[in-house]
């Protein structure tokens, strides 16, 4: 058997791979197996990345050590440096989300990720997800490959074990670089790297297989259960992949729990602990339906409108935007990526503004409203209730403004006072999203 079988069975001969590198051992020898088996694949496409944390006194100096390797080996070498918030979730944590934050903005679509895990890693992984207390999802710890946003993610080293790859260091003679910081126990990884699982492994050799093979089995239930619930799961989601969660009240709280835990995986979501999850469905889908209930999970949030869940990123509040439209009415760019109006004989039909009439665009309004087609007027609180929309899209819809006076809600409605009569000229504007 080829020494990179592992490799051959995970990619193709003409693959785009980047490799997150950080100069040490596991990296380093997954770059130099890589590089080999370009030379057999010459269609192979490698590129690497190095995140520049700044944690150390000597990132510099393993950027240089990072940068010269690469050179040598002929790799292209992207450096991303990052800022380590040490409140989000510990030092450990945050400089975990902070790496494949930078991975996530720097891998091409279509590129294969790849992540210099191994057998050892595989341990750590499983004990500290025993120490949380994880069910079957946490316990099968690293998967070999998955899907991480649009990009696939695979982890070619993780049936190796460390001294597997020491010896293949010093079979080439590899140079790498050594993290001081995992010389401290302080940090929890390092603690069962340096104190734990050597006991473990001494006592019982194959203790680090045995894991292995027992977190493979774990990822097996789990992925025996996302085939058995993707049905059910998939007729609650819609289209904007909100969830409807009425159909789940007349559930057993398992597979209840075991369904929202299948939405969030699917948004790419951190994943709450079982009582942020009973806090999802008890504060936030079971809330009174006039309340306006969030629950921040990580950099998101779920909210409830009406019988769904909704999984948001918190945007830029608009509120207090506005913007000036003037002749020759050039296509206008909307503030917070929501696209820009243009006059179009695709778009909605309106009065030509008058000379004497200032053109805004603005995100609130306040009063109440005659509409085109409804009788009587309305809070513009009770129109965004009556069309159906959230409380927080409300305030990133357009709204047209002739003077003081509410023209248009852009895609929602149309208020008396913008309606073109038989003798006006009619003005037809078009939001592009």
């Amino acid at each position: 058997m080829s020494d990179l079988a592992h490799l051959e069975h995970s990619l193709t001969a003409d693959q785009h791979v980047l490799l997150a590198y950080s100069g040490g051992l596991d990296s380093t020898v997954l770059l130099h197996q890589l590089v080999l088996l370009r030379q057999q694949w010459p269609g192979l496409r490698l590129r690497a990345l190095h995140v520049h944390h700044g944690l150390s006194p000597l990132a510099d100096s393993w950027v240089a050590h990072c940068r010269r390797q690469c050179t040598q080996w002929n790799v292209a070498l992207e450096v991303v440096n990052v800022t380590v918030d040490a409140r989000q979730g510990g030092i450990e944590s945050a400089a975990r989300n902070a790496r494949y934050q930078a991975l996530a903005e720097s891998v091409y679509p279509a590129e294969t990720l790849l992540t210099a895990q191994h057998r050892d890693d595989q341990s750590e992984t499983l004990l500290l997800a025993l120490k949380r207390g994880s069910g079957p999802a946490g316990l099968a710890a690293m998967s070999p490959v998955q899907m991480r946003g649009e990009n696939l993610h695979r982890r070619p080293l993780l049936g190796m074990s460390r001294q597997q790859l020491e010896a293949w260091a010093e079979r080439y003679q590899l140079s790498w670089i050594e993290d001081e910081s995992n010389q401290d126990p302080r940090y929890d990884r390092n603690f069962l790297r340096l104190q734990v699982l050597p006991l473990l492994n001494e006592r019982w050799p194959h203790f680090s297989a045995a894991v292995a093979r027992s977190a493979a089995l774990c990822g097996e239930q789990e992925q025996l259960l996302d085939e058995l619930l993707a049905e059910s799961l998939d007729a609650l989601i819609a289209e904007d992949g909100s969830l409807c969660f009425t159909p789940m009240l007349n559930m057993s709280p398992i597979r209840r729990a075991a369904l929202l835990r299948r939405w969030i995986a699917r948004h790419n979501g951190t994943m709450p602990s079982r009582q942020g999850l009973e806090r999802l469905w008890q504060e936030v889908a079971l809330s009174r339906e006039d309340a306006t209930p969030c629950l921040r999970l990580g950099p998101a949030e779920v909210r409830r409108f009406r019988d769904r869940l909704w999984w948001l990123h918190p945007a830029e509040s608009l509120v207090a935007r506005q913007l000036e439209w003037t002749p020759p009415w050039l296509p206008l760019l909307l503030p917070g990526e929501l696209g820009v109006l243009k006059v179009d004989d695709n778009g909605i039909s309106l009065r030509q503004p008058r000379a004497s009439e200032r053109v805004s665009v603005r995100f609130q309004a306040r009063g109440t409203f005659h509409i085109v087609g409804r009788a009587g007027s309305r809070p513009l609180k009770k129109l965004w209730q009556e069309s159906g929309i959230p409380p927080w899209q409300r305030e990133r819809i357009p709204l047209l403004f002739y003077g003081e006076e509410l023209i248009a809600a852009l895609g929602v409605f149309v208020t008396r006072d913008g309606a073109p009569s038989s003798a006006e000229t009619t003005w037809r504007i078009r939001w592009q999203q």
